[in-house]
């Protein structure tokens, strides 16, 4: 793999997320705010990304992918290339025309519905994509949770009617649930406001950690918290905790297909604005999120169903490379994902890398298993031996829970 882990994290690092992601090799900072996706890293994200992909899919989303360099006009429709230049990374090229980099696309969705719909008929609209995101944070913070580049997948839905657009946001809101189930989270969904999306409320949804930047509220037995931006009650009545935000939705009802001047025909033959929503989830803050509420004192625990690769493979002894290789091809043919540590450094070293790297299942061949081979979860302390057969059936079962 590359790069190899380090031993320290960075001295400016704060956040558990910031300490581990780049000790173990997942991610590497460019500048404040910028990271990349290390090979380990980028699996992470792309199993990230899969979860959430079903379950745009399954309500009937279409994924696609959007420019992320705008022009200046399109925002000048809506007023926020004014309103919301605080955030905006803004540019000029040589022939003095100005651009922003994208920090969400409900413009850009705007623009490609006027040209491409004219009535009822064409409506509802569900178009979703994953995408960089810029955004000039007064300060990023918390590692990769608080980032000024970062990726984010965004849906908008459009619709006839207002009643068929808040019918499609409980949908979302309901795909959503199940998305931070699948990741493993304990999470609340939260009343929050629009920021400089709308000026209606909107949803969150908060993973409870104590790294978290919000503090949310909520009574025991209710379905929904409050976030305290716009808490005005007795708060001793309530529960709290702090939180990370996730995911956000948002129903924007018809105030940028009125100012972008997308219309439709409806049945009666008069023309009318579409009702449009937006809805998103930062894979990358979720990979954050994910180390902040699942680690210990010896690094990263991933979660089976986000982890770079299903079993981690540790050789050790000059006697059992041999071994460890058939082992390795065997479980790489039967469609198993394995990292292997081959490497000729200490076994020590190799227990504290898999550790620290935080891949659940640890599999051992060495000198003493002969041809067996040593199971451990990174959750437990008990060691087992098994047989190559015992170890491919029992990761199948366990990642085909998952799945389903």
């Amino acid at each position: 793999m590359f790069p190899k882990a380090k031993k320290t994290p960075p001295k400016d690092a704060e956040s558990v997320n910031h300490k581990l992601l780049v000790r173990a090799g997942f991610i590497d900072q460019l500048m404040s705010g910028s990271w990349t996706l290390l090979p380990l890293g980028l699996r992470v994200i792309n199993k990230i990304n899969n979860i959430i992909r079903e379950e745009m899919n399954a309500i009937g989303a279409l994924e696609m992918l959007m420019p992320l360099l705008h022009p200046k006009d399109i925002w000048n429709e809506t007023g926020r290339w004014e309103k919301a230049g605080e955030i905006m990374y803004k540019l000029v090229d040589k022939n003095e025309r100005e651009y922003a980099l994208s920090f969400t696309h409900e413009e850009i969705v705007m623009d490609l519905l006027r040209k491409h719909i004219q009535s009822y008929h064409d409506l509802p609209i569900s178009i979703y994509h994953f995408s960089t995101k810029f955004r000039n944070e007064l300060r990023a913070k918390n590692g990769i949770l608080r980032g000024r580049e970062f990726m984010m997948k965004d849906l908008y839905s459009a619709h006839s009617s207002e009643e068929d657009l808040m019918a499609y946001y409980e949908k979302v809101k309901g795909a959503y649930k199940r998305i931070f189930q699948r990741l493993g989270f304990n999470f609340k969904v939260a009343r929050a406001s629009g920021g400089v999306f709308t000026d209606k409320f909107t949803h969150e949804f908060q993973v409870l950690s104590d790294a978290g930047e919000d503090t949310i509220y909520w009574r025991e037995g209710d379905d929904e918290a409050v976030n305290e931006e716009i808490f005005d009650g007795d708060k001793s009545q309530y529960l709290s905790a702090k939180s990370i935000e996730v995911g956000n939705i948002f129903p924007l009802g018809t105030w940028y297909a009125e100012k972008m001047g997308v219309y439709f025909v409806d049945k009666d033959g008069s023309k009318k604005p579409v009702w449009f929503g937006s809805y998103g989830i930062g894979s990358t803050r979720v990979m954050g999120a994910l180390v902040e509420v699942s680690h210990d004192d010896n690094g990263i625990i991933w979660f089976p169903q986000v982890s770079p690769f299903d079993s981690h493979l540790l050789s050790v002894g000059e006697k059992s490379n041999e071994t460890a290789e058939k082992i390795y091809q065997k479980l790489t043919s039967e469609g198993v994902e394995v990292l292997y540590d081959d490497r000729d450094v200490s076994a020590g070293e190799k227990f504290a890398d898999a550790d620290l790297i935080g891949i659940p299942f640890r599999l051992l061949v060495s000198d003493k298993t002969g041809s067996e081979i040593e199971w451990k979860e990174r959750t437990g302390k008990e060691m087992r031996l098994m047989n190559l057969d015992e170890v491919i059936s029992k990761l199948k079962q366990i990642f085909k829970n998952y799945a389903n």
